[in-house]
């Protein structure tokens, strides 16, 4: 691979943090096959969020970059558990968290469906058992795993108010989601399609 190209990679496998504590930061990814929220796309979501980020528990499952999750914390965010099953993602993402310093950050090597059905509600809950008020849900594509992780959600695990993040090829048909959840905003961003629900 030529100089140029080298740089190139380089930079498409850098993100920044947009606002809060880290604003400006920049961080790099392995060259894995992962798909991070685009810049634009999270700074929409975050926007929409803005009024529920600080003192939330939140569930980055599918974290892959770590971009959504780093993105709450940076925000205001009490704590975050961040899912990956892939072993070269996680270990940059406790060193990069590490680096940051970061407080209220839990990294789990898991496949997200093994981990929802782990224990009885997914994931830790640090807030004393009223569940995560923020998920973001954004499998590969092709995994087929949507909605399987939505119904494991619906059924324990997410706080009364809980919003929930889902990002789908815009070529794919919406996915199948609990029937409880419904659609607050929606937009869609070059190939990406994206939604923010409410639990209830």
């Amino acid at each position: 691979m030529s100089a140029i190209h080298q740089g190139r990679g380089r930079q498409q496998r850098q993100l920044r943090i947009i606002a809060g504590q880290w604003r400006g930061k920049r961080f790099r990814f392995p060259e894995l096959d992962i798909r991070p929220t685009p810049d634009r796309v999270r700074e929409t979501l975050f926007n929409w969020l803005q009024n529920r980020i600080e003192g939330a528990h939140c569930l980055d499952l599918y974290a892959g970059s770590g971009a959504l999750g780093l993105e709450a914390l940076s925000r205001g965010a009490a704590s975050v558990v961040f899912v990956e099953h892939q072993r070269v993602a996680v270990n940059a993402l406790r060193e990069l968290l590490r680096d940051w310093q970061a407080s209220g950050a839990t990294v789990v090597r898991d496949e997200a469906l093994h981990y929802l059905a782990a224990a009885r509600s997914p994931g830790p809950q640090p807030d004393g058992g009223r569940g995560f008020d923020l998920v973001f849900l954004d499998p590969p594509y092709d995994s087929g795993e949507l909605p399987a992780a939505a119904a494991a959600l619906a059924r324990g695990g997410l706080s009364p108010e809980a919003r929930i993040y889902v990002e789908h090829a815009d070529d794919e048909l919406p996915p199948a989601l609990p029937a409880a959840w419904h659609e607050l905003r929606t937009g869609k961003a070059g190939e990406v399609r994206y939604h923010l629900y409410a639990a209830q």
